[in-house]
C-alpha cells in the first residue's frame, strides 16, 4: 500500500470512530431508550471483537460468549470481593479473558468446524462451573449475583461507548498495519506466510487474546449495566450467535461491516424479534439463507463488486 493511500484510510477510520461517538452520545437525547442503545453497542462490541479473530484468521469460535461471561463473572467478583474502582474491575473482567484465553490457547491446534465445535464445548464447561451449586459461595452458582452497590447505568453507558471505540480501533488497525497484512496472508496460506517469515503461531495466539480481551471488556460493562445477573445472561449461545451472523451479515475482515450488520438486524430485531419472536425467527432464517447463497461477503461485498473500497 502507498503512503498516500494509507494515509486515506487512517484518515476514514478516524471519521468512522468519530461518528460512532456522536451518534452513541446524542441518540440517548433523541431516542431516549438509553438500554437499548447499551445492548446494540455491546453487539456491535462482540461483533468486531469476534470479526478480527474470524475475519483476519478464518477461526470461528462458536463459543465466544465464553470470555464474555468470564468478563462479566470476574468483574462482579472484583467489584464484590476486592473494593477496586469499579472501571478498574472492568479492566479485570478484560484481563480475566485474556488469561481464559491463555488457558484456551491449545484450541488454536485445532481448525475448522474442529475448533468451532471445541470452543463450543469451551464456553459450556465454563457456565456449569460459575453455575455449579457447590460453588454458591463464590460465583454465585444458578442464583447469579448482585451489585446493584455500583449501579450506574450512564457510566457503564459511557463505558462500552469507550470499548466499542477500541475495538472499532483495533480492528482499523488490524485492517492497515503489517499485523493485519499478516493475518491475512495466514488466512489465504498460512504454510506459504510461514515462509514468508510470519509466526504464525503467535499471530495467531496474539489475535485470539486480542479477540477474547474485547469480549471480556463487554462482559465487565455488561455486568455493570445489569448489577443482577443468572449465569444464563451472560452465557447463553443466543450471544454467540447474534455476534457471528452480525458479522457476517455486514461483511468479516472489515471495519464498518459488523458495525453495519448489528446495526441493521438488531434494531430489526427490536422491532419484530422482542413483540412477535416466531416472525423474527422466520424473517432471521430466511436473512441467513439468503446471505450464504447469495453474499457470503456480506452486504459490503455489493459495493465491492462494483470497484467501491470498502472499509
Amino acid at each position: 500500500m502507498s503512503e498516500r493511500f494509507l494515509l486515506q484510510r487512517w484518515r476514514t477510520g478516524l471519521i468512522v470512530l468519530a461518528l460512532l461517538i456522536a451518534a452513541f452520545l446524542l441518540l440517548p437525547h433523541v431516542y431516549g431508550n438509553e438500554s437499548l442503545l447499551f445492548t446494540l453497542m455491546t453487539f456491535i462490541v462482540l461483533a468486531q471483537g469476534l470479526n478480527l479473530l474470524y475475519g483476519f484468521t478464518g477461526y470461528l469460535p462458536f463459543g465466544y460468549v465464553g470470555f464474555f461471561g468470564c468478563g462479566a463473572y470476574a468483574t462482579s467478583l472484583l467489584v464484590l470481593h476486592s473494593g477496586l474502582p469499579v472501571l478498574l474491575c472492568v479492566v479485570g473482567g478484560g484481563l480475566a479473558a485474556v488469561v481464559m484465553g491463555l488457558i484456551l490457547g491449545p484450541l488454536l491446534r485445532l481448525s475448522g468446524a474442529y475448533f468451532s465445535i471445541a470452543s463450543l464445548a469451551a464456553s459450556q464447561i465454563l457456565y456449569d462451573v460459575v453455575s455449579n451449586t457447590n460453588l454458591a459461595d463464590i460465583t454465585g452458582g444458578p442464583y447469579g449475583l448482585k451489585i446493584e452497590q455500583v449501579y450506574a447505568p450512564t457510566a457503564s453507558y459511557h463505558t462500552m461507548l469507550v470499548i466499542l471505540v477500541l475495538a472499532t480501533a483495533l480492528a482499523a488497525w488490524f485492517r492497515l498495519s503489517a499485523f493485519g497484512m499478516g493475518l491475512r496472508a495466514m488466512k489465504q496460506d498460512p504454510v506459504s506466510a510461514a515462509m514468508a517469515g510470519i509466526n504464525v503461531v503467535r499471530a495467531r495466539l496474539i489475535t485470539w487474546l486480542i479477540s477474547a480481551g474485547v469480549a471480556g471488556l463487554a462482559g465487565g460493562a455488561y455486568a455493570w449495566n445489569l448489577s443482577v445477573f443468572y449465569p444464563e445472561a451472560v452465557f447463553t449461545l443466543q450471544i454467540s450467535v447474534f455476534a457471528i451472523v452480525f458479522s457476517l451479515f455486514g461483511g468479516v475482515g472489515t471495519v464498518i461491516g459488523p458495525i453495519i450488520g448489528a446495526s441493521v438486524l438488531y434494531s430489526l430485531y427490536s422491532v419484530i424479534g422482542i413483540s412477535t419472536p416466531q416472525y423474527f425467527q422466520l424473517i432471521y432464517g430466511l436473512l441467513i439463507a439468503l446471505l450464504v447463497l447469495f453474499m457470503p461477503g456480506g452486504v459490503l461485498s455489493l459495493f465491492a463488486r462494483r470497484g467501491v473500497r470498502v472499509f
